[in-house]
């Protein structure tokens, strides 16, 4: 939570903090990164507010999932030689602006837009689509409400263990702040049938910063770096042909373990973008962490705690569900997957040498990006 400032001043403070992790300058950074979330000129506003001049400057906007498309730039144009300090950023006040991000129909595309033209018209709602692919899984699969809940409670543990996350369910005044149940949560208000309260992410303030830089960079920075591995990209989109319980991950994540040479299996965490339980189930599923239609019996039993081995951590910082979402949360998870390679994370998995970072954009059940990064320590 940021109250009083404006998304452009987050992303700056976010900025200075993320240089100032790294040992780095605003004169260092010669490549810039924006999804346009702060100024109605994407990559020109931030420029200006910074006082950078960076060399290249990419506004690739796909969601929540912009800025796992960013790294994967990022990193391309620093092996290519064409930067040396790449800055990516995200700032937001979708809370104190009362932003409808779930339950607004508009929130994608428009009438006009041949995307959204099936959803618009009728009063198809973001969270709507989930909760259809959530029943379309359930109705081909088998999977339960209390398995989607077994996601809830997982990341409810983890968010307890972190103080940001607990000061922001403070702020946004959650009843009951502690650990939760799966009958906390299948017994909870129906929001988006199958999808209940806690299955369903905060909208909160917030924002971050992420320094990406060369090797010959890195080895002068003030904190041991973390590698980016592997990078995918996926869109997927419905048609006549495509089973909308399939997400961009089945494209992104198959491009990013190859490239990386490693396997789901290898990972110790997996930060998976949460807008709702139905979100990381599938994703898990697509990015091959277990066949597709066996992610219910996957997350059960608190498999994905911090503390449990044979799987890997999920969302140790609370996720989306319970640590904040100010509107495209893919840079958290980048953030976060860091942290627990650099041993930082307020829920450590002991030993983490590989982690994964997955986010989507748009929405699952209608247009959509899945953005993957694999990192290493």
């Amino acid at each position: 939570m940021a109250p009083g400032k404006s998304a452009l001043q987050i992303k700056a403070a976010s900025a200075a903090a993320a240089l100032e992790d790294a040992g780095l300058t605003w004169k260092d950074v010669d490549a810039v990164y924006d999804s346009g979330d702060a100024s109605s000129f994407p990559g020109l506003g931030i420029q200006e507010y910074f006082d950078l001049h960076p060399r290249i400057t990419d506004t690739t906007a796909v969601g929540g999932s912009s800025f796992e498309f960013h790294a994967g730039h990022a990193r391309d144009a620093i092996r290519a030689g064409r930067a040396n300090v790449a800055l990516i950023t995200y700032g937001s006040t979708a809370r104190s602006q009362a932003f409808a991000i779930g339950t607004g129909t508009g929130a994608i595309g428009g009438a006009k837009d041949p995307a959204s033209n099936m959803e618009i018209p009728w009063g198809q709602t973001l969270i709507s689509n989930y909760g259809m692919v959530a029943n379309r899984h359930m109705h081909q699969y088998g999977t339960t409400s209390e398995q989607l809940a077994e996601i809830s409670v997982t990341t409810r543990a983890h968010a307890m263990r972190n103080p940001d996350a607990v000061r922001a369910m403070t702020d946004l005044r959650f009843r009951d702040i502690g650990e939760i149940t799966v009958e906390d949560v299948v017994n909870g208000r129906m929001i988006a049938d199958p999808l209940h309260r806690l299955e369903c992410c905060m909208i909160s303030d917030g924002g971050g910063a992420v320094v990406i830089a060369s090797e010959e960079v890195a080895k002068s920075t003030r904190k041991k770096p973390v590698w980016i591995l592997g990078a995918g990209e996926g869109i997927g989109f419905v048609d006549n042909k495509n089973d909308i319980t399939i997400s961009g991950a089945a494209q992104s994540g198959l491009a990013a373990f190859g490239e990386a040479g490693l396997s789901p299996d290898q990972m110790d965490v997996a930060m998976i973008y949460d807008s709702f339980t139905i979100t990381v189930l599938t994703c898990l599923e697509d990015l091959g962490f277990c066949k597709k239609g066996e992610g219910g019996a996957f997350v059960e039993g608190g498999r994905l705690r911090w503390d449990r081995l044979g799987a890997p951590a999920l969302n140790t910082d609370g996720g989306g569900l319970f640590s904040n979402h100010p509107g495209m949360r893919g840079i958290f998870l980048l953030i976060e997957a860091v942290r627990q390679l650099r041993g930082e994370s307020t829920s450590q998995r002991e030993g983490a040498k590989y982690a994964v970072a997955h986010g989507n954009g748009g929405r699952l059940g209608a247009v959509h990006a899945g953005g993957t990064i694999i990192l290493g320590n």
